[in-house]
């Protein structure tokens, strides 16, 4: 099994693995730069900056099909996506992880699936189950053996459009809603990797707590540098549980009959 790790905000580091090599890969929806290495055990592992070299792309602008488009071609069948969030939930501390379970899409203005109808039909793909429950258990157990890391199990994910950050009154909306973390590039990415029929979990980054419970104004700056002070518990991680997925994917994300070939 080919396994990539998209890194999001404070994870650009292409020395996850060693002999990286870099690949760029033509999509129907642009070209897209990949880092491609191999762990101890001979695993195939790509790497994908989601915001380009030098954090030089906002959220919005962001390339999400060209991006899942491109490990498809590649032969991912497994993706573990990092993200920075803020907190909704007083639970889910700063410094903390959190294994996606569901999300609560707010984005308004980006392109949300491969199928816009013509050759590829209409196609309505099913996400009761959106975060791959096979790569979800593999993280969790990976993280049980790795000391001082707090992750929990299962958080709904809130994705806004940004690049601006929320308002309090959003923030309170989202809580009452069943938010428990918010972030700018969730979806439409775990929706694609779904479409792809590609494995797919997130873990998120808590960096702050979310505007109205934070009590100081946020700054991007700080979660770049919260990012930091975990990058290398979640770097151990992210390796951790590519080298222990089991070859054979038992999970119903591969089932899937309408997944588009790219």
């Amino acid at each position: 099994m080919k396994v990539a790790i998209i890194g999001g905000t404070g994870l650009y580091d292409s020395g996850l693995v060693a002999g990286i090599q870099r690949e760029i890969v033509e999509t129907p929806y642009g070209r897209v730069a990949l880092l491609t290495g191999a762990l101890e055990n001979g695993r195939e592992i790509v790497f994908l900056a989601r915001h380009g070299e030098g954090h030089s792309v906002p959220p919005h602008r962001v390339n999400y099909r060209a991006n899942i488009a491109a490990l498809k071609k590649i032969g991912a069948e497994a993706i573990l996506a990092t993200a920075a969030v803020g907190s909704l939930n007083r639970a889910m501390a700063p410094g903390n992880l959190a294994l996606v379970d569901q999300f609560l899409d707010f984005t308004k203005s980006r392109p949300m699936t491969f199928f816009e109808g013509g050759e590829t039909g209409v196609v309505h793909i099913d996400m009761t189950e959106p975060y791959c429950p096979e790569l979800r258990r593999t993280l969790a157990e990976a993280a049980s053996s790795i000391p001082g890391l707090i992750v929990h199990r299962s958080g709904t994910y809130v994705c806004t459009e940004g690049p601006r950050f929320e308002t309090p009154a959003e923030i309170e909306m989202f809580r009452r809603l069943g938010g428990d973390i918010v972030g700018m590039t969730g979806v439409p990415e775990v929706v694609l990797a779904r479409e792809a029929g590609i494995c797919y979990a997130a873990v998120a980054v808590i960096t702050n707590y979310a505007a109205g419970l934070a009590g100081v104004a946020l700054s991007h700056a700080e979660v770049v540098a919260k990012v930091g002070q975990q990058s290398g518990s979640l770097k151990e991680l992210l390796l951790k549980a590519a080298a222990e997925l089991p070859v054979e994917r038992r999970c119903q994300c591969r089932n899937i009959p309408e997944a588009i070939k790219l």
